[in-house]
């Protein structure tokens, strides 16, 4: 498949090395950590330069923002059905409840709805499976009870008796959708998954809808099902679509609403005439007008002030073909900019000295921009978790004939690394002072590089040979794209071309990402994995995939090694220079298999290499990392946007602050942009 979120590697995000793009005084001032609990850290985020916006800028970003956040709630529905009924339930007794707020019940209570915010719904954000709830039937049922029931989500004729009949069991019971997006091999992925993107189909009948309506001569297909819920109603399988007037069209409506207002204030004519085509997609639900869409997004590259809004990233089902809703506002950071500028600007020199074969590669490389970005607000599936790069489009077509955009966020990377700076993960984790002098001097800098070489240059190099199916893959597409993408950035973030164009500092600068990359692919992003579960997210698939694979082939010569110090085991790289031999072969592979959507071989080398979990090594994995206290997971509240207007209802100008809570956010937010009905979405 074609998915390029969340492209930075996890070791980025559990240990944030330390970096500066603010200034120490500045960040004294500002307070980047909001709360911990759970495996949760609540974070801020400033927005740099946004005083120095002009007023009409400033005024595009304020509409842009409410565009935002009025799609909230149909991420909650697509991630479960009874996710809105359950938030709103959990609200209302937070708010409501008339018994002691400090008893143990209460607080357990107050982690789970903090979590349901959090992860858009009662499945964790990243691992997908059910929340277990350390608060009791008899509690929650109590609770309910106990407030007013004008302020319960009840259906029509409903008792608050009915409402915790329906979803006590929804919450408590272990069996009942115990996983949002499954992918375990040999599975009905549809049937076993809990995500809201179908309903009454299997899987074979979900694959068979849309392999009847594909055209495999077309050479710039849509991206089927992107946009809708399949549904089998009376016998026949068909799709809702989300759209005006269709399905979740009270909370399209909202957005339409704000984005034609930001119309009104876009920054050029090519800007306005990417928003003028997104709320024609929103009002029609065609899937071409999309296509067009994003053709005209990817051209508009003169525009200070960007966007993303939409249906877009299809991790959340697991076939790989629905997205889910998400949006990001941002402007360009034009002083960081340089550096991905002169990464985009060499694309074609990357593309033709790729260890790749050459029939998979691209005769011309088109289109291709980068961009570091300030992010002015997070929503969706983008909130509070959120990505450290993107690319888009996802089309494969669009990408070939029109290019693509990548950014890289900067303002989310340096709060990551601002409220983590040190913690003591390396201290415990990294093998010897050698390579934490390596972290220490190049991490930042190697990092962000492979970020930018992953989304600038990685997810839109190569070619499907003509006549493969983008979604040929399957289940394992995500993981194969984003694994080709991360092998990319391996491979060239040891190019001595780096040193040439004044990226790197040196020759050895690259190791310092090496090592936290196989640090994090063989052992610490284990910490995310609760004991005996496999690996599922496609990020964390791609890593573990990459790192088991060089640790094997290289075996034999001891490339890379695990020992043992102090009872500890560690990551050792005995041979750079073989191991980026070894990136170079495997990128070599992943990219044939994508050209030529061979399935077959996508199944064997990601539950090969991806899946399984060594136990022994996971449980001292997460005793050691137990004792940092450290939270694995890290999101984001967002800033706050006021607009300041004169007598007659003009704007002036707009504020930002940043002091408002987590639970002040997420109650805010479920009282200005509750959209959707509780039931029957």
């Amino acid at each position: 498949m074609k998915k390029q979120l969340m492209a930075c590697a996890a070791f980025a995000l559990l240990t944030a090395c330390s970096g500066s793009k603010t200034t120490t005084a500045e960040a004294d001032k500002f307070d980047y950590t909001v709360e911990q609990f759970a495996d949760l850290q609540i974070l801020r985020y400033r927005v740099p330069g946004f005083e120095n916006l002009s007023l009409q800028q400033k005024e595009l970003v304020y509409y842009l923002t409410e565009a935002a956040l009025q799609g909230r709630d149909i991420l909650f529905d697509q991630n479960g059905k009874y996710n809105l009924r359950i938030r709103r339930t959990l609200e209302a007794v937070y708010k409501g409840y008339g018994g002691d707020k400090n008893a143990s019940d209460f607080k357990a209570m107050e982690v789970y709805l903090k979590r349901v915010w959090f992860s858009n719904g009662i499945h964790h954000h990243y691992g997908t499976e059910k929340f277990v709830p350390g608060f009791t039937p008899e509690f929650f049922r109590q609770a309910v009870l106990g407030v007013d029931a004008s302020t319960l989500p009840l259906a029509e004729g409903q008792t608050a008796e009915q409402l915790c009949d329906e979803l006590s069991p929804v919450i408590f019971d272990p069996a009942v959708m115990p996983k949002r997006v499954n992918q375990a091999a040999g599975e009905d992925l549809v049937l076993t998954s809990a995500c809201n993107y179908y309903d009454g189909v299997t899987q074979k009948e979900a694959e068979d809808f849309y392999n009847a309506i594909k055209n495999p001569n077309d050479e710039t297909p849509v991206s089927y099902g992107l946009n809708s819920r399949l549904v089998k109603e009376n016998g026949k399988i068909q799709e809702k679509v989300w759209k005006v007037g269709g399905l979740y069209g009270p909370a399209i409506d909202k957005i339409v609403y704000w984005l034609k207002k930001a119309e009104t204030v876009a920054e050029n004519q090519e800007q306005k005439a990417v928003i003028t085509k997104l709320i024609e997609y929103y009002e029609t639900g065609d899937l071409k007008t999309f296509d067009d869409y994003a053709i005209l997004w990817v051209k508009d590259l003169n525009s200070l002030v960007d966007f993303v809004n939409g249906f877009t990233e299809s991790y959340g089902d697991p076939l790989g073909m629905k997205a889910s809703w998400e949006s990001l506002v941002n402007f360009k950071d034009l002083e960081a900019t340089h550096r991905t500028e002169i990464i985009s600007g060499n694309a074609q020199w990357f593309e033709d000295h790729s260890p790749v074969d050459k029939q998979f590669k691209k005769d011309e490389v088109k289109g291709v921009s980068a961009k570091v970005i300030t992010a002015a607000i997070l929503a969706g599936d983008l909130y509070p978790a959120t990505a450290i790069g993107i690319n888009l489009p996802n089309s494969n077509w669009i990408r070939s004939h029109h290019g693509s955009k990548s950014v890289t966020i900067g303002n989310i990377t340096d709060a990551y690394n601002k409220a983590a700076h040190g913690n003591g993960f390396n201290e415990e984790f990294v093998y010897s002072d050698a390579e934490l002098k390596l972290i220490d001097n190049y991490a930042d800098l190697t990092g962000e590089l492979h970020t930018d070489l992953h989304e600038c240059l990685g997810h839109g190099s190569g070619k499907l040979l003509p006549g493969v199916d983008p979604d040929a893959l399957k289940a394992y597409g995500s993981t194969i794209e984003e694994a080709r993408a991360d092998l990319f950035g391996l491979y060239y973030v040891a190019d001595p071309k780096l040193v040439e164009l004044g990226l790197t500092p040196n020759a050895d600068a690259y190791k310092a990402e090496y090592y936290t990359y196989l640090m994090n692919g063989l052992m610490t992003q284990l910490v995310r994995i609760e004991p005996g579960n496999n690996v599922e997210e496609a990020h964390m698939r791609n890593r573990q995939l990459i790192a088991r694979w060089v640790f094997e082939k290289g075996a034999a010569d001891k490339v890379v090694e695990m020992v043992k110090k102090d009872g500890k085991t560690y990551v050792v790289v005995n041979d750079y220079e073989k191991l980026r031999e070894l990136f170079g072969e495997l990128l070599s592979e992943i990219q044939r298999i994508k050209s030529t959507g061979d399935y077959q071989a996508a199944h064997d080398i990601v539950e090969s290499y991806a899946v399984k979990v060594d136990p022994v090594l996971h449980t001292e994995i997460l005793e050691r990392y137990k004792k940092l206290n450290l939270a694995p997971y890290k999101g984001f509240v967002n800033p706050k946007y006021e607009a300041v207007t004169d007598v007659n209802g003009k704007i002036t100008d707009v504020k930002v602050t940043y002091d408002e809570g987590y639970a002040e956010q997420m109650l805010r937010y479920s009282k200005d942009y509750s959209n959707l009905p509780s039931v029957n979405n």
